[in-house]
Formats: structure tokens, C-alpha cells, sequence
């Protein structure tokens, strides 16, 4: 038992330590090019107790202006969407017993696009504490999509899981079908309203970056509350329930906690496929299946994946900017056609 806490201790050590590496590697990356060093000062800078360590008089303004302004904002933005992601998508294999259910199972992400297109195509250009229209009516499309699944999905006052699937994927459906026809019909909008389904960080701000702080913290704490309950109804809800546990209620508030975090991750960055998929199964390989260990893990390793890949995203094909779900699907489509393949020779989770 000590040296499986011991090596527990060492990987999320090393991977902590990596995830910090890449914040800064990122920062130096882009159209200016800024040393690694000065990077590091100019982050430390800012930071209190920290900023006597380092001396940035040597380093250019403009250098702190591109790093504080414009790349830490978006690496930070991606790094909580990158975690909450990864954090839903373990919590929802979980709660469905079903190793291919990822974030946007319930229709969130097309309510969240909905809301968008709505917000682009009404030409509104305002904003709210540094949040934009569009996210805000994204924000809306999400939680009235989860709602409307809720009511849908429920028989007699009881929510029962496998409806909330088939009412999710009926009402995605149908959301999507309602984007196609708006886009039809407003076709000089049709590349905005694309490109963030696609999804970016490129309009990441400070606003942004604490909104989404406060909906992880609070989200992300209460999942990780239940992971003693996770680990239980893994062995099904008829002996999780002989055991004293309430799954109805236990799945209720899980569901609705992610529901919200993704769409609070929705809103800001657009449809981001895949990485609520693959994070956690990386992860279980790692570390096990154990969900008090698992979901910090699948935090950090999605926070490390994407800001790897709008790392890569912003920088691959400069000065034109690549979507970052375009980036996440090319690493993720591949990952996801295996586990469909591994389903097919063994149907045990």
C-alpha cells in the first residue's frame, strides 16, 4: 500500500511539474518569439512572495505585454476547459457504466452552439464583465438544454439514465438540424458561426479565466466529493444500493455539476471534442480505476493535453490560426476508433 502511494506521489508530482514546464514553453511560443527565461520571470513576476525571486528589468515591456495580456490568459482558459473536460468525461464513464461516454452526451454542446449562432447571427456586440454575447447566450443554450433533457427524460418524478441518453442524443439532434437551417439562411455568417463550433481560445481575457475558475473549483470539488461513490457503483446499482447508497440521488447531482462545468467550458471555448474521451482511459491505464485518484490525474492530464494542442494550434500554420478541435480530433479520432475496436472483443468496462 506505501509504494502504490509512493508512486501515486511520483507521477502526479512529475506530471505537475511537466504541466508547468509546458505553461511556460507555451508562453514563449508564437509570432513573437520570447526566451524561455524571460518567460519564466515574467510569469513569477506577477506572482506574490514569488516576484522577489526574479529581477525582470532586463526583459522587454513588450514581452510582458504579449505574455500577460494575450498568452496566459489563453493557456490558463484551455488548461481549465482541458481538466473540466477530462474531469466530466471520467465522471460520466462512471455514472453510465460505458467506456465510450464523453462531456457532450447529453446535448450540451449542441444547446451551447444553438445559443451561439443565435448570439452571432443577431449582429450583438456586447459584453459583460469582459465575457462577449455570444458565450453568454452559449452559456443559456446549455443550461436550457440540460433542463429541457431533464423534464424529457424523466418518468413519474424519476430521472432514469438510459432516457436521459436517448432524450440527449434525440434532442442534440434535433438543435443541430435547427443550426443547419439558420446557417442556410444566413450564409454570410456561416464561417463565424463554423469556426466556433470547431472551437478556440483565441478570444481568451482574464474575464474568462476567472468566470471558468469559479464554475471548476466549485464543480470540480463536489465531483471529487463522490468518488468514494463512483468507485461503488462501478460494481452496479444493485450492489452499490445494498451497500447504503442513494445511486438516483448520488447520478442526479453528478449529472446536473457536470452538466454545468461543461457548459460553462462550452461557452468559452467552443465544441471541443475528444478530450473528456481519451484523458480518462490514458489515465486509467496510468493509474488504475480507482475514481480518488483517477479524476485529479484525469484533471492534470487534460489540462497538459490541451494546452499541448492550442499550443499547437495557434503556432503550426502561423499567422493563419488552426481551430483547436480540429487539433484534439486528429489525436482523438484515432484513440476513439481503438476503443471501439477493444468494445467489440471485450464488452466488460
Amino acid at each position: 500500500m506505501e509504494s502504490k502511494k509512493k508512486k501515486y506521489y511520483i507521477y502526479i508530482s512529475v506530471l505537475s511539474i511537466f504541466l508547468l514546464l509546458l505553461i511556460v514553453i507555451s508562453a514563449s511560443i508564437g509570432s513573437s518569439s520570447i526566451g524561455i527565461i524571460d518567460s519564466f520571470k515574467l510569469i513569477l513576476s506577477k506572482i506574490p512572495l514569488l516576484n522577489r525571486m526574479v529581477d525582470t528589468e532586463d526583459v522587454k515591456q513588450v514581452y510582458e505585454v504579449i505574455v500577460w495580456k494575450v498568452r496566459l490568459p489563453r493557456i490558463l482558459q484551455s488548461s481549465l476547459v482541458g481538466g473540466a473536460l477530462a474531469v466530466v468525461g471520467c465522471t460520466f464513464q462512471a455514472i453510465f457504466r460505458n467506456s465510450l461516454a464523453d462531456p457532450h452526451i447529453l446535448g450540451i454542446s449542441s444547446g451551447a452552439a444553438l445559443g451561439a449562432t443565435l448570439a452571432i447571427l443577431s449582429g450583438i456586440t456586447l459584453n459583460f464583465m469582459g465575457i462577449g454575447v455570444v458565450s453568454i447566450f452559449a452559456f443559456i443554450g446549455a443550461a436550457l438544454t440540460v433542463m429541457l433533457v431533464y423534464k424529457l427524460g424523466g418518468i413519474g418524478g424519476k430521472v432514469l439514465v438510459t432516457n436521459l441518453l436517448l432524450t440527449g442524443t434525440a434532442i442534440s439532434t434535433m438543435l443541430s438540424s435547427a443550426i443547419s437551417l439558420l446557417m442556410i439562411y444566413n450564409r454570410e455568417q456561416l464561417e463565424k458561426v463554423y469556426l466556433w463550433t470547431l472551437g478556440s481560445f483565441s478570444s481568451s481575457n482574464w474575464s474568462k479565466v476567472l468566470f471558468l475558475f469559479l464554475v471548476s473549483i466549485i464543480s470540480v470539488t463536489i465531483i471529487f466529493m463522490f468518488s468514494r461513490e463512483l468507485n461503488i457503483m462501478l460494481t452496479g446499482d444493485e450492489a452499490a444500493s445494498s451497500l447504503g447508497i442513494d445511486t438516483g440521488k448520488v447520478k442526479n447531482i453528478l449529472i446536473i455539476i457536470s452538466a454545468f462545468l461543461v457548459a460553462g467550458s462550452v461557452c468559452v471555448s467552443g465544441t471541443i471534442g475528444f478530450v473528456g474521451l481519451i484523458i480518462p482511459h490514458c489515465m486509467r491505464f496510468l493509474v488504475g480505476s480507482d475514481h480518488r485518484i483517477l479524476l485529479p490525474f484525469s484533471y492534470l492530464g487534460g489540462s497538459f493535453f490541451m494546452i499541448l494542442c492550442d499550443t499547437i494550434a495557434r503556432t503550426a500554420a502561423q499567422p493563419t490560426e488552426i481551430p483547436v478541435g480540429v487539433i484534439t480530433a486528429f489525436f482523438g479520432a484515432p484513440y476513439f476508433i481503438y476503443l471501439l475496436y477493444r468494445n467489440t472483443k471485450n464488452r466488460s468496462f
